[in-house]
């Protein structure tokens, strides 16, 4: 740099810095806004209860799902509200097996609410560098309050996606950042840098559901649908009742075409949950899959084995989903090396801050990554439509993929939409089985940086 160019800079940068400014100088001599410190000053929480129709996976039920709240005021006065839904049966089935279905959720609860005192008097320029000072902390605590040593990563993780998010907004606002795009730190554009015009709405089937309701979605425009298996009893007595369901599903459904696949027929989305104790029992479902003719069509099977069986997938000859399993970067950076072809996101499961680094991981690796739902509601949706827009579809597809079931379980679903801050935009509603991710849903970023009124309320005192 020439010396009249190095002062002008450095005269520039000095009246910044006077005035309060936050400056930096790269090393090309470019200023460049540097990110505010900020001091969380006070923290708070809250939840409801929402009930919904028994959900079940898991060799159990979902009959309710806490709908939690943090909040956190910086020492600027100004404060955030982040949600969460809590699901302990999904994250950690150990702890939903040992404890009543509130007890699992008052342990999960529990822990967002040591997150915030960890959180009282830190100060952080970015919610990722928060997260990664709490979580092994508010993880511990995890382990000692539900008496099990080695607690699920994803547990604590869940627990922590309140707290992220207000942190989130908390970031935005303090930085000036409007948009979700502008609020990804450049680390993790690469991996978020897809456009999606239509994301897929993919429901989601339990283990026993009649075939009936599976063919009457297909028909009202749905074109890819999450099927659970890994039915109850023995592997053998599973095996046979996973078999007969895929072979009724595809005897219904196989014939439906699509648009948005390349060989123009519906994909199947299969989750056993875990349940499958051996990859050989696996290979015999995929062998059943081939002689009915439903092999082809199988987009992605997720999670099929046990989180600690390390055998190698990748020649199974369809793509494998790891999802529970993934808790962190690493972990999802070992599946990749144990031949899963996809992993599944959850920006409302395991954190948006997680969720970022796990799929630049992934965007680095050249594995595509899809979004996942954990039940959760309208306004969380459209957090994970955020991340599920912004991704490369998967390889036999031509759109973004989002499971989202809410409406399909939660008994107050309509209600809940209400509290949604932009209730009825396009982008909310599911319309021939997609989401309508146009230039609105980019520009308003899903309406998740506006304040919802209802839970607003749950705080009104402070």
């Amino acid at each position: 740099m020439k010396r009249r160019a190095f002062v002008n800079k450095t005269v520039a940068a000095t009246a910044m810095g006077a005035i309060g400014l936050p400056f930096n100088i790269n090393a090309l001599g470019k200023e460049k806004k540097m990110q505010k410190k900020i001091k969380i000053k006070n923290t708070n929480s809250n939840f409801e209860r929402e009930s919904l129709f028994p959900y079940r996976f898991k060799g159990s039920a979902v009959t309710q799902l806490w709908q939690t709240a943090a909040w956190l005021q910086s020492d600027s006065g100004v404060s955030k509200i982040g949600l969460g839904t809590q699901s302990p049966l999904w994250s950690d089935s150990s702890v939903a097996g040992d404890h009543s279905e509130n007890g699992a959720n008052a342990l999960m609860f529990a822990m967002s609410e040591k997150a915030l005192q960890l959180a009282k008097g830190r100060t952080f320029t970015n919610p990722v560098q928060l997260l990664d000072d709490i979580l092994p902390e508010v993880h511990a605590y995890g382990k000692k309050i539900t008496g099990e040593s080695d607690l699920r990563m994803t547990f604590a993780l869940n627990s922590l996606v309140c707290v992220d998010n207000a942190a989130w907004l908390l970031y935005a606002h303090e930085n000036n950042i409007k948009t979700f795009d502008e609020m990804v730190p450049e680390a993790y554009r690469p991996g978020l840098s897809y456009r999606h015009k239509k994301v897929a709405s993919i429901p989601s089937f339990p283990v026993g559901t009649a075939i009936e309701k599976i063919k009457s979605a297909a028909d009202e425009g749905y074109f890819i649908m999450k099927l659970k298996t890994g039915s109850k009893g023995t592997q053998k007595e599973m095996l046979a009742h996973d078999m007969e369901f895929l072979s009724n599903v595809h005897k219904a459904i196989g014939h439906y075409e699509t648009p948005h696949t390349k060989d123009g027929k519906i994909p199947y989305y299969i989750d056993p949950n875990a349940r499958y104790e051996s990859k050989d029992t696996l290979l015999r479902f995929l062998d059943h899959a081939k002689k009915i003719g439903a092999f082809d069509q199988i987009a992605v099977i997720e999670e099929p084995l046990r989180e600690e069986d390390e055998s190698y997938v990748g020649d199974v000859g369809v793509t494998i989903a790891a999802d529970e399993s993934a808790h962190t970067v690493q972990d999802a950076i070992n599946r990749m090396e144990q031949g899963y072809g996809t992993i599944v996101v959850k920006a409302i499961a395991k954190t948006l801050s997680m969720t970022m680094k796990i799929v630049q991981a992934c965007h680095e690796r050249k594995v595509p990554c899809f979004s996942a739902d954990l039940t959760v509601n309208p306004i969380l949706v459209d957090w994970n439509k955020s991340i599920a827009a912004r991704l490369a579809p998967l390889p036999m597809m031509d759109i973004g993929l989002l499971e989202t079931n809410g409406h399909q379980y939660y008994k107050n679903w309509d209600k809940l939409e209400t509290y949604h801050p932009r209730a009825g935009a396009e982008w909310t509603q599911t319309e021939n089985g997609v989401y309508q991710t146009s230039k609105s849903f980019y520009d308003q970023s899903g309406g998740i940086f506006l304040p919802s009124s209802h839970y607003e309320q749950l705080f009104e005192e402070i």
